[in-house]
């Protein structure tokens, strides 16, 4: 809610700052030109239509400077000439019905831009003309010993506008300071410059030479405008080819990066929304090896060629990633949006013919797509393509040909991870499978306990992944336990006995190495803990005992008493309950060891009827 009143608030600011800005400028208007146009002379008023019609040539002829491709319009050198030769009053009657010609001609601004714009301009013309007396500067021909009205009047020109417009921005848009510095320090200041120098050169040859000056600085500016567009398209062109993927004709991975910045950017200071799809050709790998390199690239050509079309018309741009992977940055989109943007491009896709696809798994081209949106909390581009590439992963572990949407069902999401999770400490304990397979199949056995259990506890996502992993692993640090203690079928010594304990501590060492699993640690380091404060390595005491390792010890205890251990006796179900209960308040907490044996009855007695 306080977001959307800063957006009103905003809003109102601008509005109420545009109606001043534009009273101001009108007004200065009429008292700077103080109704020449009833005192101009015939000789004057030949003038006025000649610097109007050279204005508006001007402004017809703008062109683009690269690499940014900055605006440059050689109106402006007409005005400033106006001051020098006539004053600003005269340059002001110059500015009126240009203004009125455009809104006229330009309908596709609304009115109160035109005013806008002629308000700025009529204090930009004002603040140069009174600049340029104030520094000494004589109306008429230059003075080539004393250029520094010249300048100010530039400055002043320069400064008008960049406040009127930087105060606009500060109203009605974020970081402004920064949109301030980019557009008009940094882009506008060389634009400035050169309207200068050209003010100075038409001032020059108007003087001196009349209408024919006139006609030679325009024939100059008309050419030169000419070769700067030329210039711009050749640029252009050669951009565009070193943005270019050759094989399928969209951008490549380089442009992309630079786009997804700039994007990220403009999402950041003026919160609109973002999205990043990233899509992925099922199985492109198998229609290669079955039909070559060179009808692989026909199919990435293909694709290249079917995303253009698509996308063309929408806010949507395509870049190819790599290899069979592509991204589509797009703006203004929301996260719905673009998932059914993409889905539908996905649809679109199976319905391509192609020779050969009836060898995919599909019988039919597809692709599985990730999408994911912009947070304001990300600070680099990275978490954002990191997202869509995690999401493009959950596409395909459903089976490929679909899309899915970063966040959209955090249960799948953290199932499938989970399953990567298991399989990832599954080969760290496959090492206990020639040093002692006991550990490993308690391991896995206790594992399981914890999978039934997460569900009468009723976890969360977030806990049963740090539980169901915790009795995966908790008896890792044994991996440091020597073979011959591991596999002794006699009884223990009390230094043997030390060895053995010191497998938490072994085992937290290790984990740590590894900041993916660092949250499962607990149930390492802890799982020997007793409720009675008994326990290693701590002595910690109820409570102070987390209540998943609490239940994992329940749990451990009980699979180490009902499998054959070298070190221990075997107890049947019934003997372990027993055990169980018979230590509940000192080994273990008792609310958990009945849960835990509630469970297991529930359990034994489904197992044993028919």
């Amino acid at each position: 809610m306080n977001f959307i009143r800063n957006l009103i608030r905003k809003a109102d600011r601008s509005k109420m700052y545009v109606f001043l800005l534009s009273c101001t400028g009108i007004g200065v208007f009429i008292y700077t030109n103080q109704w020449s146009y009833f005192h101009l002379t015939t000789a004057e008023w030949v003038m006025v239509y000649t610097m109007l019609g050279a204005a508006l040539i001007l402004d017809y002829f703008t062109f683009q400077i690269p690499p940014k491709g900055n605006q440059q319009s050689m109106d402006s050198s007409v005005y400033l000439a106006c001051i020098f030769m006539f004053g600003g009053a005269f340059s002001l009657s110059v500015l009126l019905p240009i203004s009125i010609i455009l809104l006229i001609k330009d309908r596709k601004l609304t009115w109160w831009k035109h005013v806008v714009n002629f308000s700025i301009y009529s204090l930009m013309i004002t603040g140069a003309s009174a600049v340029f007396e104030w520094t000494g500067g004589q109306i008429g021909a230059i003075d080539g010993y004393n250029l520094f009205p010249y300048f100010a009047a530039l400055a002043a020109y320069f400064m008008i506008n960049t406040i009127t417009l930087g105060l606009f921005f500060l109203f009605s848009t974020k970081d402004a300071l920064q949109q301030m510095k980019r557009v008009f320090v940094t882009e506008s200041l060389l634009v400035y410059l050169c309207t200068l120098i050209l003010a100075l050169v038409l001032t020059i040859l108007v003087v001196h030479n009349g209408v024919l000056g006139l006609l030679l600085y325009l024939s100059l500016s008309i050419l030169l405008s000419h070769a700067f567009k030329q210039l711009f398209i050749m640029y252009q062109s050669i951009e565009e080819k070193a943005n270019s993927d050759q094989r399928t004709g969209l951008f490549n991975h380089s442009y992309f990066e630079n786009m997804l910045e700039i994007e990220l950017n403009t999402a950041r200071t003026q919160g609109t929304p973002l999205c990043l799809g990233l899509l992925d050709i099922d199985d492109f790998k198998k229609y290669n090896d079955q039909f070559g390199h060179l009808q692989g690239d026909s199919l990435l050509a293909l694709l290249g060629d079917f995303l253009l079309r698509k996308t063309a018309g929408t806010p949507v741009t395509a870049f190819r990633y790599g290899g069979e992977e592509f991204t589509l940055l797009m703006p203004g989109m929301d996260i719905d949006e673009s998932y059914r943007f993409m889905n539908k491009l996905r649809k679109q896709l199976n319905d391509t013919p192609f020779e050969g696809v009836e060898v995919l798994p599909h019988g039919c081209l597809s692709f599985s797509g990730g999408v994911a949106a912009y947070q304001v909390d990300m600070y680099n581009k990275s978490q954002l393509v990191d997202q869509a590439d995690k999401a493009l992963y959950y596409a395909k572990k459903q089976g490929k040909n679909n899309v899915h949407r970063y966040g959209s069902n955090d249960g799948m999401e953290h199932e499938i991870d989970l399953v990567q999770d298991v399989r990832d400490i599954e080969q760290q304990l496959n090492l206990f499978q020639y040093k002692d397979m006991d550990t490993f199949k308690h391991s896995k056995r206790v594992y399981k306990y914890a999978l039934d259990i997460s569900e009468v506890l009723k976890l969360d996502n977030v806990e049963k992944r740090r539980f169901v992993l915790g009795a995966l692993i908790h008896d890792i640090g044994k991996l440091e336990i020597p073979w011959s203690i591991l596999n002794k079928k006699e009884k223990l010594t009390a230094e043997e006995w030390d060895t053995i304990k010191g497998h938490v501590t072994w085992g937290k060492k290790m984990v740590m190495t590894n900041d993916r699993f660092a949250d499962l640690i607990p149930y390492i380091e802890l799982h020997h803990e007793r409720y009675d404060g008994q326990g290693y390595p701590y002595g910690l005491k109820g409570q102070e005992i987390p209540k998943l390792c609490r239940m994992l010890t329940v749990i451990d205890s009980f699979d180490a008493m009902t499998t054959e251990r070298p070190y221990q006796e075997t107890k049947n179900i019934e003997e372990a309950i027993e055990e169980l209960r018979a230590c509940s308040g000192t080994q273990f907490d008792p609310e958990l060891a009945e849960l835990f044996i509630g469970y297991i009855e529930k359990r034994t007695a489904h197992q044993r009827s028919p």
